[in-house]
């Protein structure tokens, strides 16, 4: 009888204890670019005139950090990064990437919760899809699918020079055109976004 309210007990905890972000794993085939736990592997790149990110060289490594050391624009926590609104100002825009690049084909896929109206974007080798919480920013305002404040799916299938990006399955860009290699970025603006369980294959 003991053994038996043990393991009942044993299973009403396992089937209300919450998952955890951080305890999340890459689909099949897939690796992830993000630990769940610090910005390993992410980085700041060369800049041009102060202004627009430059895919070019590393200026500084996030290893091992929970947060960019420029003024905590981008922070890591329980399986979510966030791109953190900059404190007494309207906007500051600015963008984290991986260290590593990607050349060839491949498929990446996040996740994304958008603050209302937030503007954000993911660097894919170099040109940026816009991610904001599209029914208020744009420009993606009639997606059926999108679920503000809610978190989101970006699938960006990259062949041959051209990328397939979707969210929920609708078609954002059909044909975006990348360069032949670069890395993945995060483009902090306005608001707050959250990113999670980003993969690639």
């Amino acid at each position: 009888m003991k053994a038996q309210l043990s393991l009942a007990a044993l299973l009403t905890i396992a089937l209300v204890a919450p998952v955890r972000d951080d305890d999340w794993r890459p689909d099949a085939g897939f690796r992830s670019l993000f630990n769940g736990h610090d910005l390993t592997g992410w980085c700041f790149r060369a800049k041009v005139d102060g202004k627009a990110p430059k895919v070019g060289e590393v200026t500084e490594k996030f290893d091992g950090k929970t947060a960019s050391s420029d003024d905590g624009r981008y922070s890591a926590r329980d399986g979510v990064l966030t791109v953190n609104f900059p404190k007494g100002k309207e906007r500051l825009i600015s963008a984290m990437y991986t260290v590593e690049e990607f050349p060839g084909d491949f498929t990446l896929k996040l996740e994304f919760r958008a603050s209302v109206n937030a503007d954000s974007g993911v660097f894919i080798r170099k040109p940026q899809l816009q991610c904001r919480d599209y029914l208020v920013a744009g420009p993606y305002k009639e997606l059926k699918s999108y679920k503000p404040q809610e978190w989101n799916l970006i699938e960006v299938v990259a062949k041959n020079g051209v990328a397939r990006c979707t969210c929920n399955g609708e078609v954002l860009e059909a044909e975006f055109k990348l360069p032949e290699t670069g890395p993945i970025g995060l483009e902090g603006d306005r608001g707050q976004m959250e990113y999670r369980h980003i993969q690639i294959k």
